[in-house]
């Protein structure tokens, strides 16, 4: 049987209400220079050429989304976009049901995290074709230490041992089906999507992250992109230093 070549597919997760952000809208849909974030972010995946779709999920009666994206034009098809929940697996749960038979391999974003640059991209989405699975990481400069609930110390791990991981997190679509599956009753627990694959027993690789692909979480997140803007060239598809 001839193998299929791989195809990529993207999952933009926009469903969040950004309660931690304190905002009367949406944190995805604040704006940065005039865009809201959720634009940055749909550019700064057009700048990877293998990505051939891009699908968006949303919240319920969503009022925002659709105006942002009025009238733009994206080398990717922009599939329509369907509705999360509450909980990022339940959303990305959706979203993977929306995509075309035809994407072997899905790459999941955080639509709050509108720069992900084009060596990023191409790093990790080029891990995934090769091992299976990639997510960006940065090294942890911190001692790290684990406590237990009543703020006692228990462990402190090696921090070269330690990174802090981002999006977008590329993986098989058949190891993700069957990962989704193995841990159906324990989604809640993973606070990311590649720790789903791991504990199903697939392995991920780390690839190099960016400090400028920054998740906007806090007012002070967005504070620290805007002074960075003012420090870069903006090009199709992220920021690069000058």
């Amino acid at each position: 049987m001839v193998s299929r070549p791989p195809m990529i597919a993207a999952l933009l997760l926009a469903a969040g209400s950004g309660s931690r952000f304190g905002s009367d809208i949406p944190k995805q849909y604040l704006k940065l220079e005039g865009q809201a974030l959720i634009c940055h972010s749909l550019r700064s995946l057009a700048a990877e050429p293998r990505i051939r779709c891009v699908q968006v999920v949303i919240a319920a009666h969503d009022p925002y989304y659709a105006k942002h994206v009025h009238g733009e034009d994206y080398p990717f098809t922009l599939l329509p976009a369907v509705t999360g929940g509450e909980e990022r697996a339940v959303s990305m749960q959706c979203g993977l049901a929306a995509l075309p038979e035809t994407a072997t391999h899905v790459a999941i974003h955080d639509a709050a995290r509108p720069f992900p640059s084009p060596a990023l991209l191409r790093e990790v989405i080029d891990a995934a074709l090769i091992y299976g699975a990639a997510v960006p990481g940065l090294a942890v400069h911190d001692t790290i230490k684990r406590i237990n609930d009543d703020k006692v110390v228990v462990e402190t791990p090696p921090r070269q041992q330690l990174v802090a991981v981002q999006t977008p997190q590329v993986m098989r679509r058949d190891w993700l089906n069957q990962a989704l599956r193995q841990e159906a009753g324990r989604l809640a627990t993973h606070t990311d999507d590649a720790s789903v694959l791991e504990a199903a027993g697939f392995p991920v690789r780390i690839t190099a992250g960016d400090a400028c692909n920054r998740k906007v979480t806090t007012p002070e997140d967005l504070s620290w992109l805007q002074a960075r803007f003012s420090d870069v060239n903006t090009f199709d598809g992220g920021m690069v230093n000058q």
